[in-house]
Parts: C-alpha cells; sequence; structure tokens
C-alpha cells in the first residue's frame, strides 16, 4: 500500500472510531455526528482506493461522484451505491438548521458506514 494511502486509511479509521464512539453514548448522543463520520469514512476510503489506483480526484465531497470514478477499478463496489446515497445525502442535510438526525438515521449510516468500511479495507488489504 502507498504511503498516502495509508494515510486516507488511517484518516478513514479515526472517523469510523468517532462513530462508534458516538454512537455507544447514552447520555445526549449526537446523531448528526454519527451521521457525519459515516460519510467521512466512506469518502475516506473510496479516497484511498483511487488513489492506490493512481486515478485523480479533485477535493469533492460527493460520494457518488466518488464511486463513480472508483467504480472503473473496483465494480464490485456498485453494489454499495444505495448504501452511499443515503449517508452521502445525511451529511448534507444535517449540516445545516431545519433538520435533524434521529437514532433511526444515525444507526443505518452505522450500519451502511460499517458494510462499505469491510469491504474497502478487504480491498485495500489485498493490495498490500
Amino acid at each position: 500500500m502507498k504511503p498516502m494511502t495509508a494515510e486516507w486509511v488511517v484518516k478513514a479509521e479515526g472517523d469510523f472510531a468517532t462513530m462508534q464512539r458516538e454512537g455507544r453514548v447514552t447520555e445526549r448522543p449526537n446523531y448528526e455526528a454519527i451521521c457525519f463520520h459515516a460519510q467521512q469514512c466512506a469518502e475516506r476510503y473510496l479516497k484511498a482506493r483511487l488513489y492506490e489506483a493512481e486515478v485523480p480526484f479533485g477535493k469533492i465531497h460527493d460520494l457518488m461522484a466518488l464511486l463513480n470514478q472508483v467504480s472503473r477499478v473496483e465494480p464490485g463496489w456498485e453494489s454499495f451505491r444505495e448504501d452511499l446515497a443515503y449517508i452521502s445525502d445525511l451529511a448534507v442535510m444535517f449540516n445545516y438548521p431545519g433538520e435533524t438526525a434521529d437514532a433511526e438515521s444515525a444507526v443505518r449510516a452505522e450500519h451502511s458506514c460499517r458494510r462499505f468500511r469491510d469491504a474497502a479495507r478487504n480491498v485495500l488489504r489485498s493490495e498490500q
């Protein structure tokens, strides 16, 4: 694995850990933070794979655009389109006043992130 790819993975894992920690909070959990870090984790794993495959990408945060790019080297990741679309939408939706995340959306975001993360880690592990 290239050093920069490894840095993307470290950042993704930091987001994953933060999402998990916040998910265990019993007093005043921050559901929006769970959704945000789920999106960030997925984004960083997408970028890690793109970097490893030497596919250029810009400073974008749209998971669908990143998935479209990475699908050329990881066509199997298309199976995560629905999960990634869900967490991508949540990260934007709850970033502004007027909308608030709830426990159900946070649990779904965490589940979607975990499924994608597992697949991404398997692929990146095989790149070593």
